[in-house]
């Protein structure tokens, strides 16, 4: 939220019909479509992917920057910024169970599904079968017929550690930059900003670099049984949800380069910044879980 005058502002703004929503479906259409198709190997799958993730983002481009300039115009009261308030709070909301599912998946294969194939009711169709986690033993893939590549298991060191370093250290300079907004330091707050975003960016870079260690070196892969299924599941939605933020704290750092938000109205920056932390704390559940466990 801007710096709009309260009394300026209308009881509750409705914009006018926006064609953004129709947009955005026909760019969602070729995405799906273009990722489909490239799953199943047809190569203009790619093109098509390639086009759609562009036309979304130019649709995003737009519309979140009539969505600025209604703010930064005064057409925002009080009870727009309720109504933000409530819809972030219910969307990482909707986050967290996203996440919950995916944590309960591996829940369930480590603490049901391993050990049930490896029972004795289970003993005639997998005698060779072990119910043990990590699932690189031989005997161990969920596949005894050989059907798994032989794979290592992902440890904490060195980079998830370092990437939770990482997480944890932006979290402290995000909340550093808004007290310096708070406190209308504004070139502070621009410079903590910029450090977080840079934190972001090398956490991926790491995180790129990880998975690339684990297909040349560790062999390990999504096709790598139910722990290679489940790393991948978790940790790349974690990492796609550490781009979304990225992109959030970026455009909310080149808004406040423009002079937007002010210390008593900047729902944009808190907006972004409950999404960063929730990052952050779904990552040390997956630090934990995933990788010491």
């Amino acid at each position: 939220m801007s710096a709009a005058s309260q009394g300026s502002a209308p009881h509750y703004y409705v914009p006018p019909p926006s064609r953004h929503p129709f947009m955005m479906a026909i760019g969602l259409f070729f995405v799906i479509l273009g990722a489909g198709q490239w799953i199943n190997s047809h190569a203009w799958g790619a093109y098509c992917l390639a086009f759609g993730l562009l036309w979304s983002f130019t649709v995003m481009r737009q519309w979140f920057g009539d969505a600025a300039r209604e703010s930064e115009s005064g057409l925002y009261s009080h009870h727009i910024d309720v109504s933000y308030r409530w819809s972030m709070s219910w969307f990482i909301f909707s986050e967290v169970m996203f996440f919950a599912a995916f944590f309960g998946a591996l829940y369930w294969a480590r603490a049901q599904s391993v050990p049930s194939l490896a029972s004795l009711e289970n003993a005639l169709l997998w005698p060779d079968f072990k119910g043990v986690w990590p699932s690189d033993a031989p005997g161990a893939t969920g596949a005894p017929g050989g059907l798994v590549e032989p794979f290592r298991t992902m440890g904490p060191w060195p980079i998830p550690t370092i990437n939770t370093a990482i997480l944890l250290t932006s979290g402290v300079t995000l909340t550093i930059a808004h007290h310096a907004l708070i406190a209308g330091r504004r070139a502070a707050c621009i410079g903590w900003m910029w450090l977080t975003v840079l934190l972001g960016i090398t956490f991926l870079g790491f995180q790129a670099y990880e998975y690339a260690h684990a297909y040349s070196d560790l062999n390990l892969k999504m096709t790598s049984g139910v722990y290679g299924s489940t790393f991948f599941m978790l940790t790349g939605f974690h990492g796609f949800h550490v781009f979304v933020g990225m992109v959030m704290l970026l455009v909310i750092t080149i808004r406040l380069m423009k002079g937007h938000f002010t210390p008593q109205r900047h729902f944009g920056f808190e907006g972004a910044a409950w999404y960063w932390h929730f990052v952050d704390v779904v990552w040390l559940g997956l630090y934990f879980i995933v990788y010491w466990m």
